[in-house]
Parts: C-alpha cells; structure tokens; sequence
C-alpha cells in the first residue's frame, strides 16, 4: 500500500484509513472539488467521474515509484489534490497557478505531461520499458478514458503492448463519452464487452479484467491489489459516470465538461455570440445553397459550432473521433470526387495531422477547407492548447491559402469564398466572443494617417489589438490574406514609413512578421521593422488579458513601438 506518499503537504494519508474513512474522504474530495471549481473555473464532469478511482489507485500504489499517467489530463484534477496540491486547487488554470493538466515540473507524482489524446499508452510503455532494462520492478499506470481510444496512437501502443512486455497496467476509464458522446465500433464494443467470448484486447492477448464498477470501492481497491500483484502487461476496465455526485453535471455531461469562472451575469444584456458560433450558423446557411458542402470534426462537435450542422445535413457530417490524421485524409479523398470539406479542427489539434496536411491534401492541391479555431492565445489551457504555431508551420507550405479575419463580417465572407477555392483553402480565429459590429467592412481594415512615418501591420486578432491603440500617429494596414503574399505589393506599401511594427497572434520565429523583414531586406528597403508575436517559449496558462501583457502584445506595448 501507499504508506510512502507524501503527507507533509498532504492531508489524507491515504493508506491507513478504513473503509468507512476512504469512504468519507471520496465524499469530502468531491465536495470540496465541486465548491472550488464551480466558483474558479476549470474542468469538472470528468474529474468527478474520477474520485473513487483516483483515490483507490494513490491507496494502491505509491505515485512516487509507481509512474502514474493521465491521458489527456484535465481528468486529474482530484489526483492533484491528493498529491499535496488541494491547498492550490482554487490557482488551477490561473497565471502563476496550478496547470489544468499533468506538469512535470509542477510535481514528482506527475510521471508524464499531458494535454492532447492517446498519448498516455506509448509514454507509459516507454517509461515501462526503462525501468525493465534498469531492473526496476516498480509499475507503470496510465489511466486512458474510452475516448481516446478513438485516436489511433493508442492503437499503436496497443498493437506494440505484449511484444515490449513489460510492468505496465492500462486503465480503461469508460465512461461512454468524451466532451461529446462518443460514436463508431470502438465504443460500440466497449459498451457491449460482456458478450464478446474473447475481446478486442484479449485477442491482442493482452491478459484483461473488468468491467468493474469504477464508485465501488469494494470492487476497485481488490481489482488494483490483484494488478498490483501480478507482472506483466495488463488491462483493468473501469466504468465511470461522467460527472458523478453532481446531479447538474451527471444529466448535462458536455455543458458541464468544463466550467467558466464565476461571474455576475447581466441578464439585460444577450450573450455574445463566439467565433464557433458564427462558424455553424454560417455554414448551415451555406449547405442550404451547395449541396456539395460536408462538414468534418475529429470529436469537437460542441466545441467546433457544428452541433446544428450535424442535427440538420446528418449524411453530410462526420464526427471521427480523436483522429485528426484521418480526418484530414479523409476530407482528401471527399474533395477528390467533387465535394467541399470543410473540416473544423483547432489550432492545437491541427499539428498532429501535419503531415496529413503536406502530403494529402496541398501537394495534391486538394479544395479541402480547415477552419482553423482557438488560433493563438487561448488562456486557461495553457501550452498544450495555445495555437502559437500555425502561421510558421503552415505558412512555408506550396498551395497554400491562409486567411485571418479580425471580424464576423471577414469571417462570413471568408467562409463563403473558401467553398469555392481550387486549392486548400485556410481561415484562422482566435478563441472566444467575435466582434458583430455591423458596420465594419469585409475588406482588410487600411486606415491611412496622412504624413505618418509609423506603419504597423496586423493579423488576425492582433487587428483588434492595434485596433485599441489611442495614438493616431500611425498608419493600419491588416493583412486578410497571410497567403499568397505578393511581395513587391507589400514593399510598396512599405516604403513611406520609417518604423514598422508587425504584430500578429503566433510564434515570431518563422512567422509573418519575419517573413516580410526577410522580403524588406531582399528589397533593401531602409525601415526599422518590430516584429511583435509569441516569443521563443511555450506560452503559458492565465487569462487572453494577462498573457497579452506577459508576452508585452497588449496595445500599450504596441504603441511602445511607435516614434
């Protein structure tokens, strides 16, 4: 048992209590949880699901030895809070706070970072393999949730599992839904295991036990002894309810996936509409006329603005599941007989179907259109959900179309316009609520100062950044297109100005702004030019607001640049 954790941070000496004691913390833990999270913010459903689980594995096992990994990661919030970081709960997520997800650096009981799916399994089958060749008998856990075994790594692992044989123990923690439910054979057959005589994970001959009831204690603490006990590869198969103890969250398990900081609500005032919102809306408008339109969402349904989409043109969308290589192949092979895929997928998300995207769908010169969400900053989520990259990483890529509308009205015409691109066509947006003032142009927002020896160049939401600047001293070119960029049109532009600032929502290196120091330097032009953008570092978690200022993006550091 776990008589070596850690308990002078620590309240809950986990080991030594009773069954009427481990009972009473498990209630203690979610209450305590659910008045935290609701008032600070942060994911929620999925950690209570997790409570009884968590608590057996650290009564189990020593985290400190035993190397314990969180698929994903937001589910491990209960795991931090018995792990010496209950007294941080209420920082999770916040600047200079606990990170929502595993950390290396922010404890020895986090074995591994996580933030994307299905990665877990092959971490835990590499960390399991290097005790085995130091004679480390220790075990090695990793907790995977029925949704990502949706993405393919996790299949690989699995596929790789009993030939590496080692001291390793899969988790299954089903809980028959990701953010959204889940769909396809996978978890068909997980919902039906009982009635297979041998399994999907016996017939990779992988020894398997379960479903158990993942709230019993007086099934789950045997279940992880008796793994505990045995050596070798082995699945344990655990049935949860997402949301569990929190009646709101156990009926509504998508809304209450995770949870906004509180704040007080002016009931006068509509809610603002979100860039994904817009999105759906769009498109559903645009599916009425082109019948050719279908829409693609590797399990973002919610998340993405296509809930409507698919409950209106069901035979034309797809929820693929955590599987964004397929995803983008797939839309590949749609476009090549005549239809127009839109697929919606984060910025994030996006970097794992980067050679889907190369050789696919631009070397072909494919008409796929990604709708590229939450691109740059995007809070809370910190660096496993910033889209910091996808200017630099796209932007070198033959074929490629790449837009950032600052607006509904350029988000709207953007849409419209991509439906009928020859080639990959890519519109990038930020996170959050989207400016819907009417009066804006869908034309790339120019605002030319007469004398002016300032010009500063924007793109995407660091438009509406330079759009808050109060000096006047400058003239505002915003660049709509990112790609193609006629150079000598851009050095012409140029030219006036004396000191140019670009600014522009991702990574500095490789991205817009030093693209066009490059071309100003082939031009030989005599400006001094700021390139302003994420630095040479993964961008932390905090609010949009404070990491604007952190990372010196906010307008006044903008207007710090101007002579």
């Amino acid at each position: 048992k776990n008589n070596n954790l850690d308990t002078k941070n620590n309240p809950y000496n986990i080991s030594t209590l009773n069954t009427n004691e481990f009972s009473n913390l498990c209630s203690s833990i979610r209450n305590q949880f659910i008045e935290i999270i609701l008032e600070n913010g942060g994911h929620f459903a999925g950690n209570l699901g997790v409570v009884e689980l968590t608590a057996s594995l650290l009564h189990v096992f020593n985290p400190i030895e035993d190397s314990i990994i969180w698929d994903v990661g937001h589910q491990s919030y209960i795991y931090k809070m018995l792990t010496g970081r209950a007294d941080k709960l209420s920082t999770i997520r916040q600047f200079n706070g606990l990170s929502g997800f595993p950390k290396m650096d922010e404890s020895p009981t986090d074995a591994f970072g996580t933030g994307h799916s299905s990665t877990a399994l092959s971490a835990a089958m590499g960390i399991a393999t290097a005790k085995k060749l130091n004679n480390n008998q220790s075990k090695t856990i990793a907790l995977v949730g029925d949704g990502a075994l949706t993405g393919g790594m996790a299949w690989e692992a699995l596929n790789n599992m009993m030939s590496v044989n080692t001291n390793l123990l899969l988790i299954i923690n089903d809980n028959h839904i990701g953010i959204d439910p889940n769909n396809g054979a996978i978890d068909k057959h997980l919902q039906n295991i009982e009635n297979y005589a041998a399994n999907i994970f016996q017939n990779f001959n992988i020894p398997y036990t379960g479903p158990i009831d993942g709230h019993n204690l007086s099934q789950l603490i045997p279940a992880l002894e008796k793994s505990k006990k045995n050596h070798g590869p082995q699945i344990l198969h655990v049935r949860t309810i997402k949301g569990k103890g929190y009646k709101p969250a156990e009926e509504q398990q998508t809304a209450f996936h995770a949870t906004a900081k509180y704040v007080k609500i002016n009931t006068s005032q509509s809610p603002k509409k979100k860039w994904q919102d817009v999105f759906g809306e769009e498109l559903c408008n645009m599916a009425l006329k082109n019948e050719k339109i279908v829409a693609i969402t590797p399990a973002m349904p919610s998340g993405s603005g296509l809930i409507n989409f698919m409950k209106k043109f069901p035979t034309r969308s797809f929820d693929v599941g955590i599987a964004e290589q397929h995803a983008l192949t797939f839309a590949a092979g749609l476009a090549t007989q005549g239809l127009v895929p839109f697929v919606n997928i984060y910025s994030t998300f996006l970097q794992r179907a980067y050679d889907q995207f190369i050789h696919d769908i631009a070397l072909q010169n494919l008409p796929v259109v990604l709708a590229v969400d939450r691109a740059g900053l995007v809070g809370e989520d910190g660096p496993t959900h910033h889209g910091s990259f996808d200017i630099a990483y796209l932007l070198p890529i033959p074929n490629t179309i790449i837009t950032a509308p600052a607006n509904k009205a350029q988000f709207c015409h953007l849409l419209q316009a991509a439906q009928h691109t020859t080639g990959p066509f890519i519109i990038r947006y930020p996170k959050g609520n989207i400016d819907e003032d009417n009066a804006q142009e869908i034309k790339p927002i120019i605002i030319h100062k007469e004398g002016a020896i300032n010009l500063i160049i924007s793109v995407g939401e660091a438009t509406n950044w330079t759009n808050r600047i109060d000096k006047k001293s400058f003239t505002h070119i915003q660049l709509l297109y990112i790609k193609p960029l006629d150079k000598q049109q851009i050095i012409n532009l140029m030219r006036p100005y004396k000191n140019i600032i670009i600014v522009e929502d991702g990574s500095i290196i490789g991205g817009i702004g030093q693209y066009i120091s490059s071309t100003a330097n082939e031009y030989a032009m005599d400006a001094t030019i700021h390139c302003l953008g994420i630095p040479d570092e993964f961008a932390t978690h905090g609010s949009n607001s404070e990491l604007y200022a952190h990372y010196k993006l906010s307008p006044e550091d903008i207007a710090s640049y101007l002579i």
